[in-house]
């Protein structure tokens, strides 16, 4: 039985071989028929250190692989069907075997989430896709509408300016979810040209895309708008249907990493977990255009942790009603923060509250005034 199995060849993927392999635990990496993520459907990558210039998504992608598979990361192309639990670990089932591992993590990603209008399944290929970095050299001189509101919708927008003649971004509110910096160089392009408050209740076309009927979200007004492209970008769903048997599914995105020796992963003071969880996390709002609920614990340790920093901020109390004296704790996450708060609510003469910055925001705990 090998160490531990990881699921998914997105940024969280690799960072987790990258880990792994650096602690000697000999990671499998599946990567499923396809690397790299939703980032190989990325252009510039332009807000990950390192890179002045940016970096394309693809090459990005590439330089986690091989910097995994330096650590010994074995990679695997296979798409893993079913996982279950046996004795002393988990059972893997691919098309191509059965695999045998202490533990698993799931950092399997997500998929493009699609309209679900009339004409829109018939012609993807035909005219509609949700990937511009894909398709967008295929209309050169044509006119292209993308449909969405978050970063990977303006994103898509500025890349088929580099083909298209005319590109129409159409949003169902009257303002736009992305990040500022995108939003600006969306609204200020001269090849594009925002459709506010409209949905795509149709898409037209004989064997390719003609046109769209748009409806106006506040008047129930419809129209036609002649196209030659249409380029979803509304999001994406987490690709968890192989947990099914095996996990309770909500509508969170959870990677969860159970087995021994998963203490690799968690690193000191939680360092570690808390870097794979940020860096997914951030994957995941960018590509959807959203926030996001998703957790990620290792072997239980967000539980570990509440109960511990529980425990302390009871001790501290008790310490700070007999002395009178504040006392500023170290910087620590919001989910920390919290559960101190939680913890200090519960002690009569006792207040707390956050203070500075973050990601350098502490927790005072300090004596209640007495009246």
């Amino acid at each position: 039985m090998k160490n531990v199995a990881i699921i998914g060849s997105g940024p969280a993927g690799y960072t987790a071989g990258i880990y792994a392999g650096r602690a000697n635990l000999e990671p499998v990496l599946f990567e499923g028929l396809e690397s790299g993520g939703q980032l190989m459907l990325t252009t510039d990558v332009e807000n990950y250190p390192g890179f002045v210039d940016g970096i394309m998504g693809p090459e990005l992608m590439q330089v986690f692989k091989g910097q995994a598979e330096r650590f010994g990361t074995e990679i695997k192309t296979e798409i893993i069907d079913s996982i279950e639990n046996i004795d002393g670990g988990f059972k893997l089932t691919s098309s191509k075997g059965e695999y045998e591992f202490k533990s698993v993590i799931i950092a399997s990603g997500a998929s493009a989430r699609w309209l679900g209008v009339e004409g829109e399944k018939e012609l993807q290929g035909y005219g509609v896709s949700a990937c511009a970095t894909c398709d967008g050299f295929f209309f050169k001189e044509k006119e292209v509408a993308v449909v969405g509101g978050g970063d990977s919708a303006m994103e898509e927008a500025l890349f088929l300016t580099k083909f298209a003649t005319k590109v129409y971004v159409i949003h169902r509110r009257d303002q736009f979810r992305a990040s500022q910096i995108m939003q600006d160089r969306v609204l200020n392009h001269e090849k594009i040209e925002v459709i506010w408050n409209s949905t795509v209740e149709k898409i037209i076309g004989d064997g390719a895309v003609s046109s769209v009927v748009l409806k106006n979200t506040e008047d129930g007004s419809e129209s036609e708008l002649n196209l030659d492209g249409v380029f979803v970008a509304i999001g994406h769903d987490p690709n968890v249907e192989f947990l099914n048997n095996f996990v309770e599914l909500d509508d969170n995105l959870v990677v969860k990493v159970t087995g021994e020796q998963t203490e690799a992963l968690v690193g000191d003071k939680g360092f570690i977990i808390r870097s794979l969880h940020e860096l997914t996390r951030t994957v995941v709002q960018r590509k959807t255009g959203a926030g996001t609920r998703l957790r990620l614990d290792v072997a239980d340790y967000a539980l570990k942790r509440k109960e511990a920093l529980t425990i302390y901020a009871e001790r501290l109390s008790k310490q700070i009603k007999e002395d009178k004296q504040e006392v500023m704790l170290e910087p620590m996450n919001s989910v920390d923060r919290k559960t101190l708060h939680d913890a200090a609510a519960n002690f009569d003469g006792i207040k707390s509250y956050s203070e500075g910055r973050e990601p350098y925001r502490s927790v005072v705990f300090a004596p209640e005034e007495e009246e």
